[in-house]
């Protein structure tokens, strides 16, 4: 196969630590009836790309080739070829999304093919390493803070890991849903939620913030273990506890129901609403993505050592293309 048809991909070739992501080149893939075809300029690092990379579980899910799978959600790039239908977009389009979630479109790599519904127009303010750092991270955010828990001006919502990539988006989020927002974050990392718009910070290293916060109508926990129960102890009756990297059983689910609390687990979803909401609140000035750092696209595994190291404030992103 001639080098015009493969491209430059990172493949995990099996289950296990970042040293299983090995660059190589593939097939490079082509648009079918209602997709296009986007040529990445970036894709961002999320737990949930070292999560599967160290598990595996990807049998039988789409995009996963005989050489193994091309992990990332989210990419940022130019659209270059349309395919049969699609009326929306045109080659030469600024796009970023999170396409095909939770199965592969394959981001850590030169292209990929996905529904054209599944990508907005980038902002003109943002790089594409601005516009990757965001769909997963703030689609989470949103689909959690607006869909699931429809927050309110006024109410008072705590966000966990305020300072991690769907935390410090959703902070942005909650702000411009008009809600008083409390994070938890280490002392170091106070002044960086603080700048998100943050009314309050929570040490969690030296404070139990079940004691120093009450009142709370929406938790969003992306850390689980003790943080369910501690977290059912600052919250209202009527309130809801969105979790988004554990499971809520039917006994949690109970627990929380005695304190007049609903609970469940959210997965995010491909969302153009959703998106499109996300994008106007760029544009507007309301919300922006915080990059830790950028490293191109071979160093892939040295991006997810970053990663889950939790160092991180903010995203981290590979540059499939320089800017």
């Amino acid at each position: 196969m001639t080098t015009e048809h493969t491209m430059r991909a990172i493949v995990a070739t099996e289950p296990g630590p970042a040293g299983v992501l090995k660059e190589t080149r593939v097939p490079k893939p082509q648009p079918g009836g209602t997709e296009v075809l986007v040529r990445v300029h970036a894709a961002a690092i999320n737990p949930a790309d070292w999560k599967t990379r160290s598990s595996g579980g990807w049998t039988g899910r789409h995009g996963v080739t005989e050489q193994g799978v091309i992990l990332g959600w989210d990419v940022s790039g130019v659209v270059e070829q349309v395919g049969r239908g699609v009326t929306r977009l045109q080659p030469g389009d600024e796009v970023f999304g999170m396409p095909l979630f939770p199965h592969f479109p394959g981001g850590y790599s030169e292209y990929v093919t996905a529904p054209s519904r599944q990508f907005v127009l980038k902002p003109a303010t943002l790089t594409h390493v601005q516009a990757a750092a965001l769909p997963l991270a703030s689609l989470t955010a949103y689909q959690a803070l607006h869909d699931y828990a429809q927050v309110k001006p006024g109410q008072k919502v705590l966000i966990h890991a305020a300072a991690g990539g769907v935390g410090h988006l959703a902070v942005q989020i909650a702000k411009a849903l008009g809600a008083h927002v409390i994070g938890t974050a280490s002392a170091a990392k106070h002044d960086f939620v603080r700048g998100l718009g943050a009314d309050e910070v929570v040490d969690y290293r030296e404070v139990d913030f079940a004691e120093a916060v009450s009142g709370i109508d929406v938790v969003i926990d992306a850390i689980g273990g003790d943080y369910f129960e501690r977290s059912l102890r600052t919250m209202n009756p009527g309130g809801t506890l969105v979790a988004l990297s554990y499971d809520v059983s039917p006994e949690m689910k109970a627990r929380a129901a005695e304190a007049g609390v609903t609970s469940d687990f959210m997965l995010v979803e491909p969302d153009l609403a959703a998106l499109t909401e996300i994008r106007t609140l760029v544009v507007d000035g309301r919300l922006r993505p915080v990059v830790d750092a950028e490293l191109p696209l071979a160093e892939a595994a040295k991006a997810h050592e970053l990663g889950e190291s939790n160092r991180a404030s903010g995203k981290i992103v590979l540059k499939v293309v320089e800017e």
